[in-house]
């Protein structure tokens, strides 16, 4: 159980786009976390925040982890997806294991299965294993393409009116991060979710085209996607500095995309919070501001 006067609940990744709307919806109920960040400096944000407890670690420091998880009962997993993630998520279910965490929410992705092509969608599958063999309550998030993945295209939206990709004119069910952060914080708080592993996607199956499209709506001026081949769009991944294992995994992504195995329409967002996902246009107008 937790200890008096400590929070109960940790936040792993907080400083990312689900874990900071995580910590958001947190705060809005009224409850109190604890937030894990690498260093102080990143977090003058979450410091602001209601009820957030701000503790330092590193997942390769597990003394740091250990600490961190100190009078925790429930935790949110979730890492960069580097060639480090799945060692370094297995680890953290092992710790949570000897420190008595009850439950783990575990920010897993869409089709995450141990025989996929896609390396991201391998380690996630390994990493739910380890969690549903831990003997730990969990509940696996699994979420399709983050709608705000197009904030990273923020600089040639604004000054070219473009962004790119690898996607071809196959149909993509996004999520707006929000959502996925809803869920989490519903997993988090309340009863009836061990066990479950939710799908989550937006209300609708739309190309990058058609996300341009209601962008320029959104924008009142033109966006067009710019679909690349997919050496191309790694060889601009890796001079962007991304690493090449990142930069072949999201090439394995975007042609998981192409396969249309990121297209069906789920209802994980409704079943765990009694709320229908956002809309691309809700995203396009809500995010306006950021690509003006």
């Amino acid at each position: 159980m937790a200890q008096a006067n400590s929070p109960g609940i940790l936040i792993t990744g907080a400083t990312g786009n689900v874990g900071r709307e995580l910590a958001k919806a947190l705060s809005a109920q009224g409850v109190r976390y604890r937030a894990l960040v690498r260093t102080e400096s990143t977090s003058n944000t979450l410091s602001r925040m209601a009820g957030a407890e701000i503790v330092t670690g590193d997942f390769n420091d597990e003394l740091s982890i250990a600490n961190a998880l100190d009078g925790v009962d429930r935790a949110f997993l979730l890492t960069n997806s580097s060639e480090h993630a799945e060692a370094l998520q297995l680890d953290f279910v092992d710790v949570a294991t000897r420190r008595g965490v009850k439950h783990i929410v575990k920010l897993s992705q869409w089709a995450a299965d141990p025989n996929s092509p896609v390396r991201f969608l391998r380690y996630h599958a390994a990493v739910e294993q380890k969690i549903r063999e831990s003997g730990m309550d969990y509940t696996l998030l699994r979420p399709n393409l983050f709608m705000q993945g197009l904030l990273a295209f923020r600089d040639p939206i604004i000054t070219q009116g473009k962004f790119f990709g690898a996607a071809g004119d196959a149909k993509i069910s996004a999520i707006d991060v929000r959502d996925i952060a809803a869920v989490a914080a519903t997993a988090l708080t309340t009863e009836g979710r061990a066990g479950e592993t939710y799908n989550l996607t937006g209300p609708e199956a739309l190309t990058h085209r058609a996300m341009a499209e209601k962008l320029s709506h959104a924008l009142e001026r033109q966006v067009e996607y710019i679909d690349m081949p997919p050496e191309g769009m790694k060889e601009a991944l890796i001079s962007f500095g991304m690493s090449q294992w990142q930069a072949d995994g999201l090439i394995e992504d975007y042609a998981h995309y192409r396969r249309g195995e990121a297209s069906t329409v789920a209802s994980g967002v409704e079943d765990a919070t009694g709320m229908p996902p956002r809309s691309f246009d809700s995203f396009a107008r809500d995010y306006a501001p950021a690509f003006s």
